[in-house]
């Protein structure tokens, strides 16, 4: 596998295949770096192994197989040094799907949810829906870094709080937090008797190579027993059409509280979801070793970019493929608009809780990047814009 050369810089038409993303600018001269999905074809492993489930022609009910069960605990095993059980694993039909019911088997109506600012918006939403108060502690900038601040966390925490929602790596800021920073909120989370609610679902695309991702769940049979871990193929091996996550819930008691909130609401994943996600996790892997490498130089890309530009900054991207960028200093009133009408589609920092900012999705091909780069910086250096 290894010596297989994966072409991440080939034209893929995405036109006419239902793109959510490429379909938002459709008949525009707009080039989408806006939500999270990536251009590349998935793994050849994946396409043929839905190849080869399509082509017994029976889709009817179907559970999780011993195979994709076993794939899953070696991947957890080999990538993160962690051991699970495998009735530990709840299967979700998608991970926003699993941050409503977690949300929703912690604690009652009334009760509050912690998370860290900016975030991925449906970490801001799912307190609502379940009707519980969102409670948010932003994240400190601090010498060109984004960090925790536990501090403002422990000033946060009131009776009525009963989960803390963590993304790590970190959508949109690209933080993979470290063991130190992580081993401070499951102190306080521990005091203050907090659940722990993680999305890791990028926690295959590290970029700096210097670093791992650690789960939460094993700093100690204590923190596992207090945390919930949700996970998916779907970011790392772009697969997010095809709706397989699941969650990683080492407590009965917890389990039982998750399972109870899913309750017959919940679809099943689809059988080409559980197919997808043993070929991802079992032949998927020198695929994810090239994309990294590539994933690199885009970030490279835009990073030079970014501090080319006046009044733009943007901070090392250490995981994800996504650049989160400061415009305030541009003076920018609307900076999704101002960049939408440049011709490049990035998404809304303001839905982040990060007005000011945009997040921009590098998981492209270079040469398509690049200029949507060349655009960003001839509309900010055009003398004739108007603020």
């Amino acid at each position: 596998m290894s010596h297989t050369v994966f072409d991440f810089d080939a034209i893929i038409d995405r036109s006419g295949t239902g793109s959510e993303k490429w379909d938002r600018y459709e008949g525009k001269d707009i080039i989408p770096l806006w939500v999270a999905d990536m251009d590349f074809r998935s793994p050849p492993a994946i396409v043929e192994a839905l190849r080869q489930r399509i082509n017994h022609g029976v889709f009817g009910y179907t559970h999780p197989t011993p195979g994709v069960t076993e794939a899953v605990l070696e991947h957890l095993e080999r990538d993160f040094n962690w051991r699970i059980s495998p009735e530990w694993l709840v299967w979700l039909p998608g991970l926003v799907c699993g941050l409503n019911v977690l949300t929703r088997s912690v604690g009652g109506p009334g009760d509050e949810v912690l998370t860290f600012t900016p975030i991925y918006p449906p970490f801001l939403s799912a307190p609502l829906l379940a009707q519980r108060g969102t409670v948010k502690v932003p994240l400190r900038r601090e010498e060109g870094r984004w960090l925790l601040d536990p501090e403002a966390l422990e000033r946060a925490i009131t009776p009525r709080a009963k989960l803390l929602l963590l993304c790590n790596p970190h959508n949109p800021v690209g933080r993979a937090w470290s063991r130190d920073e992580l081993r401070q909120l499951a102190e306080i989370a521990e005091r203050h008797d907090l659940i722990i609610g993680s999305d890791d679902i990028h926690a295959g695309l590290i970029l700096d190579q210097k670093l791992r991702h650690i789960p939460m769940a094993t700093l100690s049979p204590e923190t596992a027993g207090r945390t919930i871990t949700l996970l998916a193929p779907s970011k790392t091996y772009n697969i997010p059409g095809l709706g397989c996550s699941y969650a990683v819930i080492s407590d009965p008691g917890l389990r039982r509280s998750f399972t109870a909130a899913a309750g017959r609401i919940v679809p099943h994943v689809n059988l080409l979801g559980f197919t997808a996600a043993e070929a991802a996790y079992r032949q998927g892997e020198g695929w994810r070793q090239a994309l990294l490498a590539y994933l690199r130089g885009n970030r490279d890309l835009v990073e030079d970019a970014i501090r080319s530009i006046p009044g733009l900054t943007a901070t090392p991207v250490e995981a994800t493929y996504l650049a989160w960028i400061d415009t305030r200093a541009a003076g920018i009133a609307d900076p999704a608009g101002f960049f939408e009408d440049a011709g490049v589609g990035l998404s809304n920092g303001a839905e982040f809780d990060g007005a000011g900012f945009v997040r921009l999705n590098f998981g492209c091909r270079r040469s398509l990047l690049a200029e949507a780069l060349r655009r960003m910086t001839a509309a900010v250096n055009n003398p004739a814009r108007s603020f």
